[in-house]
């Protein structure tokens, strides 16, 4: 088998595999828009800590189409030896690459400015939680989750709800922030459970690296499909060139 044969295979075979990925992603956005209820019924049979993800519909279609774009003009381009679809594919990869080596350094340096961060978000967290917890459906899932997952209440402390508009109107405060969860009053906060700000502060500092290791590894495997795309385009090129 010719390396040039070799290749063909290979970016049939990784692109194949994003292209598979990319459908299935797609696929499960458009159920979450179109039929979101029996999706959960079914997610909250299989696992009941992921129901937060019917929120993201449309997240999964754009990342959907846009893996399902990448896996065809990569398998495409290679078994049709098409030269304009190598070459799209290698500039929609080079962006990408460039947008996570970028990413990479970012979060690898972040990871000892985690405090800036999280001090920088304060005003938004804060005001949001005053304003816009109970009202705007998006934010108080947004909040429900994060409070959920880091087990944690308010972003200084429960008492971040006690102006809210919230509170002002239904007197209680989010379930997570109680020991029991209903009714969650005043009565019976759980004055154990810190604020989110300190919660995900200790997450950053210890996933920063992790995130931007990830990323310099996908990084190597962009610079290998890459390699091959620019590969099958020359070659391609100087087929035509000596026929």
């Amino acid at each position: 088998m010719s390396f040039f044969k070799f290749l063909k295979i290979m970016m049939f075979c990784f692109n194949g595999i994003i292209f598979l990925a990319g459908g299935a992603i797609l696929g499960v956005g458009i159920w979450l828009k179109v039929d979101a209820g029996s999706f959960l019924d079914i997610l909250m049979k299989a696992a009941p800590q992921l129901k937060q993800v019917v929120n993201v519909g449309y997240l999964c279609i754009a990342l959907g189409s846009f893996l399902v774009l990448i896996g065809f003009l990569g398998c495409f381009g290679a078994v049709k030896e098409n030269k304009i679809m190598l070459m799209i594919f290698f500039i929609i990869v080079l962006l990408i690459f460039i947008a996570l080596v970028a990413g990479a350094v970012v979060i690898l340096a972040f990871s000892g400015l985690a405090d800036i961060f999280v001090s920088y978000i304060q005003v938004w967290a804060v005001n949001s939680i005053k304003n816009e917890y109970g009202k705007i459906p998006d934010i108080t899932t947004l909040w429900d989750t994060v409070m959920t997952e880091f087990k944690c209440c308010g972003f200084t402390t429960y008492e971040d709800f006690t102006n809210s508009t919230d509170y002002f109107l239904t007197s209680k405060y989010p379930e997570e922030c109680c020991i029991t969860s209903y009714p969650c009053s005043a009565a019976n906060i759980d004055h154990s459970k810190p604020g989110c700000y300190q919660s995900l502060l200790d997450f950053l500092k210890r996933h920063t690296k992790i995130l931007g290791i990830v990323a310099l590894v996908v990084c190597v495997l962009e610079i290998g499909a890459m390699t091959a795309s620019m590969i099958l385009f020359c070659q391609i090129r100087k087929r035509e060139q000596t026929v």
